[in-house]
């Protein structure tokens, strides 16, 4: 089975913006590819938009641009010609496009500086975002509908863990990006969010496939509730082997 063109782009898009998910989905089956890859380079092409400029009303049209072209594809007409469009559009039930919306919309939080608000602040953004993303990945792979909310709740921890590591780079960008960045709420929230994880046990084969996306989830959580020090630091890199390894074993085993 081959890839034209555009998920070709795709893959490359995935590859440069989003290294762990590339891994994961080179690690999923062939078919699976063709479903991930639009969907992971849309999110890599949305979570850019309000980075590459410093106006906000240029950011708002970026962001403004997919959601335009989610509307086409939600409404069944023929979407614009683009190498990320055009296989999501194959990919995507109205549905699906309408959700995603919401997560383009969420995206509007990055343009700003403000920081959350609260806690619930911050998990509706995480919910909308990574939760959203996840969710649509596995409803296009086939999961049942009853999974969603075990799904959602394993996507909480996913999208924790990839928000701290992201934290020293937000606030060098002049983002406040956390509501209560003392290093013991770290360590609370990442073993709340550890306890999460166990909600995977009720998914089936098709929103594992998609957590395993989340593959160093666990080891980064794990590594905060014991050192949350470590986030201000930017120390929470996985060295290679343990990165190779780790996303093996999750693939064996379906879990994260």
């Amino acid at each position: 089975m081959t890839f034209d063109a555009d998920l070709n782009a795709c893959a490359a898009l995935v590859q440069q913006g989003d290294a762990d998910r590339f891994a994961a989905t080179m690690a999923s089956p062939v078919a699976a590819r063709r479903i991930l890859f639009p969907l992971y380079a849309f999110n890599v092409e949305v979570s850019r938009a309000p980075w590459v400029t410093k106006e906000p009303m240029i950011a708002e049209m970026r962001l403004q641009w997919w959601r335009d072209a989610l509307e086409e594809i939600s409404e069944g007409r023929t979407p614009r010609r683009h190498e990320v469009v055009t296989p999501l559009s194959d990919v995507l039930t109205p549905d699906q496009a309408r959700a995603l919306d919401g997560l383009v919309d969420a995206r509007r939080w990055d343009i700003g500086s403000d920081p959350f608000e609260d806690e619930a602040e911050m998990w509706r953004y995480l919910d909308a975002t990574t939760g959203t993303l996840l969710w649509t990945a596995a409803q296009a792979l086939g999961a049942a509908p009853a999974e969603e909310v075990a799904l959602r709740k394993t996507t909480r921890a996913v999208a924790l863990a990839n928000w701290m590591c992201a934290l020293p780079e937000l606030e060098a960008r002049g983002k406040r990006p956390m509501y209560d960045g003392r290093p013991e709420k770290l360590a609370q929230l990442a073993r709340a969010a550890l306890a999460d994880l166990t909600a995977q046990r009720a998914l089936g084969k098709a929103s594992r496939l998609v957590l395993l996306s989340g593959w160093r989830a666990r080891g980064i959580l794990k590594a905060i509730a014991r050192q949350p020090q470590r986030v201000a630091r930017g120390d929470l890199v996985t060295p290679q082997l343990a990165r190779s390894l780790t996303l093996i074993r999750a693939r064996l085993t379906g879990r994260i």
